[in-house]
C-alpha cells in the first residue's frame, strides 16, 4: 500500500500495543515501524531494473525481517527512553508488529509480497489497489480522534480499535466483491463463447466497484472491466501475446526473470526496431478500449552482448487520462 496508509496502520498498531503506557510515542514509534520494510526501494539507486523489482517486497516484507529486527529496533529505542515506562519486550513488540503488518497489508494488492522470504513464494490477493481512500480516510480519522485523547481514556482506545476494526472490515468486503466480480467475469465468458486458460482479476485505481481482469487464450490476452454498476454485456479486448518476438532473447537470463516476476502475464511490442516488455499485471495506462500503453513497461536493449532493461517513464498526461475516464466507468457501461 501507498506510504500514508502504511503509517497509519503502523500508528494503530503502535498504539494498541503500546499507547496506554507511552501515549502518542507509540504512534510515533509505530508509523515509523510502518515504514521501515518500504526501505527497499532504495535499492532502485545501486542495482539494475530487473534486480530492483526482485528485491522490492522480498526480504524487508518477511516474517523473518521482522523477527529478526524487531528486537534491533527494540534495543535501539528503548535505549533511547530509558526514563519511559516500557521495557525493552515492549518495544521490540512494538516493532514486530509494526513491520509484520505492513507486508501482510501488501499481501492484500496486487504487487503482493514475499511473506515467506527466503521461499519463493510471493502471496497476491489482489483485492485492493495500493491506494484506495476508503480504507485509508476512516482509519486516518479514528486514529487522529485517538491521538486527541489522553492516554489512559476508554474513548482513546476505542477510536483506534474503531479504525482497526473499520480498515479490516474493509478489506474482507474487497474480497467478496472480488469473488462476485470473478463470477461475473466467468458468466460472461462463458455467455459469448470464449474459451480461455487462466484468468487474473484486480480492482482498478483507487476502488472496489470497478474490475478489471486479464483472461489468458491461446495467442492473445484479453481484457475487459466490469462495475458493479453495468447494464451491459462486459467487453474484451485482445492483445497479442507476441511472444515469438523475444526469439533467442527469451533464453537470456533477465527476460527470464522478468517473465518469473509477471507469472508469465505480459506481451511482447516491437516500435521502430525496439522490444518492450509490458507487464499485464496492473493495466493499462487508460480504461480506452484502443489503449496499447501498459503501467509498466520495459525497453530491452542488447548492448555490447549484453541485455538492458529499462523502465519506462510515466508522465503526468498519463495519470490525468486515466482519471478522466475512471470515474465516468465506474458508473457503469
Amino acid at each position: 500500500m501507498d506510504s500514508l496508509t502504511q503509517i497509519v496502520l503502523g500508528a494503530a498498531v503502535g498504539e494498541a500495543v503500546l499507547g496506554k503506557k507511552i501515549g502518542n510515542r507509540a504512534m510515533l514509534w509505530g508509523a515509523v515501524a510502518g515504514t521501515i520494510p518500504d526501505l527497499d526501494v532504495l535499492t532502485r539507486f545501486f542495482a539494475d531494473t530487473v534486480t530492483a523489482i526482485e528485491w522490492h517486497r522480498g526480504f524487508s516484507h518477511s516474517v523473518f525481517f521482522s523477527i529478526l529486527f524487531a528486537p534491533v529496533f527494540g534495543w535501539l529505542v528503548w535505549k533511547l527512553n530509558k526514563k519511559q515506562t516500557a521495557t525493552f519486550k515492549d518495544w521490540s513488540l512494538l516493532f514486530f508488529w509494526g513491520m509484520f503488518t505492513h507486508p501482510l497489508l501488501d499481501a492484500f494488492t496486487t504487487w503482493g509480497t514475499q511473506l515467506f522470504w527466503p521461499f519463493n513464494i510471493r502471496l497476491a490477493f489482489q483485492n485492493i489497489f495500493v491506494i484506495d481512500p476508503l480504507y485509508t480516510i476512516p482509519f486516518l480519522v479514528c486514529l487522529i480522534l485517538a491521538m486527541t485523547q489522553n492516554r489512559t481514556s476508554e474513548k482513546r482506545r476505542k477510536y483506534n480499535r474503531l479504525g482497526l476494526i473499520l480498515s479490516s472490515s474493509y478489506l474482507v468486503l474487497s474480497l467478496i466483491l472480488k469473488a462476485v466480480s470473478y463470477q461475473k467475469f466467468t458468466k460472461s465468458l462463458a455467455k459469448q463463447g470464449i474459451s480461455y486458460n487462466a484468468m487474473d482479476t484486480r480492482p482498478t485505481p483507487f476502488n472496489t466497484i470497478l474490475w478489471t481482469a486479464n483472461i489468458d487464450t491461446s495467442d492473445s490476452y484479453l481484457i475487459g472491466n466490469y462495475s458493479f454498476f453495468d447494464s451491459k454485456e462486459i467487453e474484451f479486448t485482445s492483445y497479442p501475446k507476441n511472444h515469438e518476438l523475444l526469439g533467442r532473447l527469451k533464453d537470456n537470463d533477465k527476460i527470464k526473470r522478468l517473465v518469473a516476476i509477471t507469472e508469465g502475464w505480459y506481451t511482447i511490442t516491437e516500435k521502430d526496431g525496439a522490444l518492450f516488455f509490458n507487464d499485464l499485471r496492473f493495466g493499462l495506462m487508460s480504461l480506452n478500449k484502443d489503449e496499447e500503453k501498459f503501467a509498466f513497461t520495459y525497453q530491452i536493449s542488447e548492448l555490447n552482448n549484453s541485455i538492458e532493461v529499462t523502465e519506462m517513464p510515466k508522465f503526468k498526461t498519463d495519470a490525468r487520462k486515466l482519471f478522466s475516464a475512471l470515474f465516468q466507468r465506474i458508473g457503469g457501461n
